[in-house]
């Protein structure tokens, strides 16, 4: 947690020092940003404590959020038999959105199309300088932040094993764009590392559903270029609490290609950005996520590994 919520302020401080605008259509929209740091909390509460009904039909995302971990809290005591229907229910909404993924691609040529028609190929700049923010910020993790963490928890280099991770598990992961997909990969490293099967055979597994420092990063940068592209002034304060929203939405993140770009409009309701703005915002992660997504699960996927391999016992790593 802490490592994916150094990645949110990573990210945020490199929005706030490379600020990227968008080329989106209709982004002239009349909305009212928050004034301050107190209004941002208060849109927060009043939309946690929605209606539940109404925050399905008002895509009020934080409400549904918030609903959904009191049911899940309140499932716990669920019989068996309720807790398969509940399960297969969780399985059909995530093959729905691997279906909606892979339709993606036609909705952003649409887009690319009406957007590059519109403002010509300017856009495409926007997108590039996105982009490079992003993945300046993965890279930035997995070769300081990452290793300052490993070097203070276990007091040894941390380079050869950080250069080991990144080469064994996140050149493969880099190529299939998802964590768990990956699970099997970074458990024969943790094998040939020596670790013991006990604390490998949780970690690894737990650390590609909820290790997501790639996640944050994207959320965050996204949402800020939305905020900077429609004159949203963002405060230190406001941005903090981004980060924190960023970080336990990166934890809930779908473990499929792309998963992440779809908690954006998440994030862009603490600044009041619309919905359909928001959206414009993940077809552009869409289009550049050949990159980025891949640097994203290589950042991810890596990280399980070195995470483990620093917490784990010493007689056992090597």
């Amino acid at each position: 947690m802490f490592g994916t919520f150094l990645a949110a302020l990573t990210a945020v401080g490199a929005s706030f020092l490379f600020p990227t605008e968008l080329v989106l259509v209709n982004a002239t929209i009349e909305q009212v940003p928050p004034a301050n740091l107190k209004e941002v909390l208060t849109n927060l509460l009043l939309n946690l404590v929605a209606n539940p009904v109404n925050a399905i039909a008002e895509a009020n995302y934080i409400g549904i959020l918030a609903w959904a971990i009191i049911i899940g809290f309140a499932l716990r005591q669920a019989s068996d038999t309720t807790r398969t229907v509940v399960g297969d229910f969780s399985d059909a909404i995530s093959q729905v959105v691997k279906w909606v993924i892979a339709l993606a691609p036609f909705g952003i040529l649409g887009l690319v199309a009406n957007t590059v028609a519109e403002t010509g190929f300017a856009a495409l700049a926007g997108y590039a300088r996105i982009l490079m923010v992003l993945v300046g910020c993965m890279l930035f993790i997995a070769l300081i932040a990452n290793p300052i963490i490993v070097l203070i928890k276990t007091g040894k280099n941390p380079y050869p094993l950080v250069f080991k991770c990144l080469r064994e598990s996140g050149i493969t992961a880099f190529f299939t764009r998802s964590s768990a997909a990956n699970i099997p990969v970074n458990m024969n490293l943790a094998r040939k590392l020596g670790l013991h099967e006990d604390t490998y055979s949780v970690t690894i597994p737990l650390g590609a559903t909820i290790n997501m420092a790639g996640a944050a990063i994207t959320i965050n940068v996204l949402t800020l270029a939305a905020a900077h592209t429609l004159g949203i002034e963002v405060t230190f304060a406001s941005a903090l609490l981004l980060s924190l929203v960023a970080t336990i939405s990166a934890c809930g993140a779908s473990g499929v290609a792309g998963g992440s770009l779809l908690l954006i409009p998440l994030a862009a309701s603490l600044f009041n950005i619309p919905n359909d703005i928001a959206m414009q915002v993940v077809a552009i992660g869409f289009i550049i996520g050949v990159i980025q997504d891949s640097a994203e699960t290589a950042l991810n996927s890596s990280t399980d590994v070195l995470f483990t391999h620093a917490a784990a016992d010493p007689k056992y790593a090597r």
